[in-house]
Formats: C-alpha cells, structure tokens, sequence
C-alpha cells in the first residue's frame, strides 16, 4: 500500500468535497480509504510500504483533457510557407493539413512523447486524442500507444478519417481505427481506450460515413470528430445534404452516448436537442476557437438544452488549469456579463469530464472517493486566505497554474515526484524530439 499527504484534499465529491489535514491510502491502482492523514498512518502502519509526502499541498484529481491532437506539438515555432491564413480553412490547408502529411511514424511517436510529458508536469492524467498522419496511416495508434504506455498516462486514441486525401487513404484510416477498437477490446487495458476519430462533415462523404457507421455499430463504440467547428462546415452540410452536421450524423445513425463532438461553435438549437437526446457528448476548446477565430459555442444553451458539454484543449495547450482562466474569461467577455461562467466552466471541466471519461473507463475516474481510480496530483499552492468546500473553486482559478504542479499519479504510479518527471529520460526524449521535428520540418 501507498499512503499520499498530508494536504487538503480537493476530491469532486460531492458527499465530501474537501479534507483538511488528509491523505489517501492507494492499494495497487485504486484508492482504497480517504480521510485524516495521522488516521490513517495509525489504521495502516503495518501495511503501508511507501509514503508520498506530500507537504501540505493541495492534493486533488488528475486533469482530464477531452480532446487534444497530441502531434500539434511540432507545430511549435515552424514557419507557414504561404501567406498568412485569413480563415479556418486556410489555417487546415497551409497548416494543419500539412504538417500531418509531414509526419512520419517517428515524428507521430516524439510528437505524442512531448505532449504527454508536458501534460504529466501540468497536472493531465487522462487524454483523448484525435490523431492524423495520412502518409504513416497504419499502426500510428500503437505507436502513439507505446508514448502512452512508456509514461504512464492515461488516454483514448482515434486516427481521424477523412476524405481530403482520396478513397484509398479513408478506407486506411478506417481501417486502422477499425483494427485499434478491436486491439483495445481484447486487450481490455486500464490506461488506453478507443474511440473512432472522423476528421469533420466537410470532408468525408456519405458513402464513408456510411462505411464508419456500420463499424461503430458492430463494435459498440462512438465517433470523435470536429462538429462545426467553423462556418464552412455547417454551410457545407446544408448546402449539399440540406441537414446541418449533427442532423447529418443522427441520419446516419452516428450520433450515441460515446459520441466526442469537438467544438459545435456553430450549432443550431436542433442539433443542441439532438445531442442531448443521444447523451452524447460535446467539448469546448475556448483557446483553440479563439485562436483560430472561428467564434465561440453557445454552452450556456447547450446545457440549459441538457447536453452534455466537457472541456479539452484542441493540442493549444497541455495545461487545463490555463483554459479553465481562458474560459471563464471569454464567456464574460462574449457575454457582456461579469457574473457569467462561474457555475459553467467548473461544470464542463471537472463535473462534465468526469461523466465523460467513465463512459469509456470502468472505475471512477476525475474524482478522488475509494474504489476510484488513483489518478491525483498535488499542487504547490498554500492558500492565503480560507479554502472550504464553499470556495475551492476560485481558489483553483486564481490560484493554481500547470506549472505548480509537484506530483502526478496515475493508476497508483508516481509519474512525477517534486517537479521531476520519473518515467522517462526527459532531456534525450527532447533532444531526439527536436531532431525529429527538424526532419518533418523539411517535409512540410
């Protein structure tokens, strides 16, 4: 057994939100007793082999990040060969969807390698990504996998399937998805679930979506795809099919409690019912949206309409706390209301996430009770004034960052230990990183 404190514990229970003066008894990869550290040291003296100290800090779950593109990562610093995109379009024509024609298996590994380590070191413990590689198609998801595996994190890997680089490519990529949902089904791993990756209604057809459906049906799983994400996608759909996106998916039965729709900035009220009615799922990426100026979802309407609406980066970023702060902003800010996005964006980032992510994971996930998964991270943050369970919310606003993150545990094994990652070799995965990334440079 591991004993981890003592600290107040922050744990999204709502029967017990915070304990002061705690700690947490871990036995194997789960969590078996919560409560007050010396306690605790009495109850199971005999049967504890490793205490974490934890210093008082502030202990509480891991972060989840409900739709990220771990391979965004090489983006950082490369240059665009055109001139500078002036919509959504251009910035997936004269970026995105050349950087991922760049890659090879070696740069989808180191890609994925750097983001997850980042993630570790800014608190992230569990990750869904949407990945794509259309010249190193087949195998990429276990390559990504062993990034995974080799780190300890854990994560729900899709390829995105599109039609943009021709029938032979899409069928690759259906295949590859086809072939990881059914690895990860056999294989039954705590740490690596699966989800079938689309990339967005404007670039696949419907005899492709009709050849997903069929799979997705078969294999009991959901769909991971860009919803509206920008106008043209939603113009594009009504323009050809005369349905919007959502109505789009529903008609080809690919709307469902494990669907992940990324964005919806540009939903109608329909496809907001549509969605709720499925129980499926919709992430809200406020940096990404910002950043590409494609317009911000109506949340406040998808959940007053009971959709279930969780929080993810889109690859802007692997610290969750900073887009906590971007989306209590922008929705102020949108809204013209300083009272807005104080119940919201608590509600998607730690409520919502956490019914997300048990959809796919068989033991509680996102929340600290016993028999929960022991995923949890303590963060160097001594607060100045009282924290309660009335007020812990805003303590995590103002007060907390990914860089104040000391330790990162997931499945009962310490990632990270005072701020130094303990899995891997971090300074030879960055150097034989920025190698790679110079090679699919040239290739951009």
């Amino acid at each position: 057994m591991k004993l981890v404190g003592p600290g107040t514990i922050i744990t999204f229970d709502s029967n017990r939100p915070v304990v002061t003066d705690g700690g947490l008894v871990i036995e194997d990869n789960l969590i078996k007793e919560i409560g007050d550290y010396k306690q605790l040291i009495k109850k199971y003296e005999s049967k504890i082999e490793d205490k974490i100290k934890t210093d008082d800090k502030l202990i509480m779950p891991g972060m989840v990040n409900t739709h990220m593109h771990l391979y965004s990562t090489f983006a950082r610093g490369m240059a665009i060969k055109d001139d500078p995109p002036q919509d959504f379009v251009q910035i997936l024509e004269r970026l995105w969807w050349r950087l991922d024609k760049a890659l090879d298996y070696e740069g989808v590994y180191y890609s994925a390698l750097l983001a997850i380590i980042e993630g570790i070191k800014n608190g992230t413990t569990t990750i869904f990504d949407h990945h794509a590689s259309p010249n190193a198609i087949s195998g990429s998801l276990d390559k990504i996998s062993e990034a995974v595996n080799e780190t300890g994190i854990r994560a729900c890997l899709s390829y995105e399937v599109s039609d943009r680089d021709g029938k032979e490519k899409a069928q690759e990529g259906i295949e590859e998805n086809k072939r990881f949902i059914k690895k990860c089904k056999e294989k039954d791993s705590e740490l690596i679930k699966s989800a079938f990756g689309l990339h967005a209604s404007f670039t696949l057809s419907n005899e492709t979506l009709q050849q997903v459906s069929k799979v997705v049906n078969e294999l009991e799983t959901g769909i991971h795809m860009h919803v509206a994400e920008g106008k043209a996608d939603q113009e594009d759909s009504l323009s050809k099919y005369d349905l919007t996106v959502i109505e789009r998916l529903e008609e080809l039965g690919l709307c469902n409690s494990k669907m992940i729709g990324a964005h919806g900035v540009h939903l109608q009220p329909h496809d907001m019912e549509i969605l709720s009615e499925h129980n499926a799922n919709l992430i809200h990426n406020p940096e990404s949206n910002m950043g590409n100026a494609v317009g911000y979802p109506p949340i406040f309407s998808m959940l007053d309409k009971g959709v279930l609406v969780g929080h993810g980066t889109d690859g802007f970023t692997t610290d969750m706390f900073e887009s906590i702060k971007v989306a209590n902003l922008l929705h102020k800010h949108n809204s013209g209301n300083p009272s807005a996005a104080w119940e919201e964006v608590p509600t998607i980032t730690f409520e919502n996430n956490q019914k997300i992510t048990n959809k796919f994971y068989d033991k509680p996930l996102a929340v600290l009770k016993e028999g929960g998964y022991a995923d949890l991270i303590a963060v160097d943050y001594r607060p100045t004034t009282p924290l309660s369970s009335d007020n812990y919310y805003p303590h995590i606003l103002f007060g907390i960052s990914g860089g104040k993150v000391e330790m990162t545990m997931v499945n009962g094994q310490v990632l990270m230990e005072d701020g130094e990652v303990k899995v891997v070799d971090e300074e030879e995965i960055y150097h034989k990183a920025r190698l790679t990334a110079k090679e699919v440079w040239k290739r951009f």
